[in-house]
């Protein structure tokens, strides 16, 4: 009897090894993760020369948008696409590889393939900086490519300047409280000069063309560093942001995020990371519950 026991055993070990098997997939499984993550996280060449880019809507009442950004004769460049951006939304600046840009703009939620409603280009030059917005009314909405100049002033002090995107004040002057004025009779749809300033607390005041009432804003104004002040329409009247554009001793704008040369979002990356992860996690269990079953198996047949 004992015979056959051995050819039991035997073939038991002789069978595919489940266990190893599930291991070495999600081994396989991981493997491809990274794999993954290098193509699809692969940055802009550290020694390639990039400018930036920011898009914004500013039509107070133009619905939300989908905002698709292509390199033009660069197939290489994956087309970034940006869903759902409403009125007030302004992204941080993108670095992007020097060249000629395509923005266009469709109904959110409209495909690909969809005519835009707004179409522009803008040639990204090394180091500069622009601002790409939809402004003005629905009814006459266009394309503005905005120039940035986000040198650093010079002795301490900071740079501001106003994008006017509010239709409910087409006119109107920014001061500071002690009454150095920031800006003088800004219209709708349209952007400031830099001013120089002293840096520190500061309190902006808004005044539209006309009226006694003003609208303010408590900021603190470091030294070296250049702001946008984004005037809005909201529910409650005006509203005003104020954006750090560059701060003092950086090389880059604030927040400027690098797009890659073909890669997309590193949140996918992510996404694969933790898929592989999960799937390895999956492997190794079924793994065990195969062996733990073949372990009763054996008791019991003994």
């Amino acid at each position: 009897m004992s015979l056959p026991r051995f050819h039991v055993t035997r073939g038991r070990h002789r069978r595919p090894n489940r266990l190893g098997r599930a291991l070495r997939a999600g081994a396989a499984t991981l493997a491809v993760s990274v794999v993954v993550i290098g193509v699809t996280t692969t940055p802009v060449n550290a020694e390639a020369a990039v400018g930036y880019v920011r898009l914004a809507h500013l039509s107070p009442d133009t619905p939300k948008v989908d905002v698709y950004l292509s390199k033009l004769g660069d197939r290489s460049f994956a087309t970034q696409v940006f869903e759902h951006v409403g009125y007030g939304v302004m992204s941080t600046y993108l670095a992007l590889p020097v060249g000629t840009y395509a923005i266009a703009m469709r109904t959110e939620g409209s495909p690909a393939s969809s005519t835009p409603v707004l179409t522009a280009q803008v040639t990204v030059t090394e180091g500069a900086a622009f601002t790409v917005a939809g402004v003005g009314k629905y009814s006459g909405l266009g394309l503005k490519v905005f120039t940035d100049d986000l040198t650093r002033p010079a002795d301490g002090k900071a740079k501001v300047r106003v994008i006017q995107a509010s239709v409910a004040a087409p006119i109107l002057d920014v001061n500071l409280d002690d009454g150095t004025p920031v800006a003088k009779a800004v219209s709708f749809a349209s952007t400031t000069n830099y001013q120089v300033v002293n840096p520190g607390p500061w309190v902006l005041r808004l005044r539209p063309n006309g009226s006694s009432s003003t609208t303010t804003l408590g900021v603190e104004l470091a030294g070296g560093s250049v702001y946008s002040l984004l005037v809005l329409d909201s529910p409650r009247g005006l509203a005003l942001q104020l954006r750090a554009d560059a701060r003092g001793g950086a090389t880059a704008p604030d927040g400027s995020v690098d797009t890659g040369a073909g890669g997309d979002s590193p949140w996918l990356a992510m996404m694969v990371v933790v898929i592989g992860v999960l799937l390895v996690a999956v492997f190794v269990l079924v793994g065990l519950r195969l062996r733990r079953t073949r372990q009763l198996l054996a008791i019991r047949r003994s």
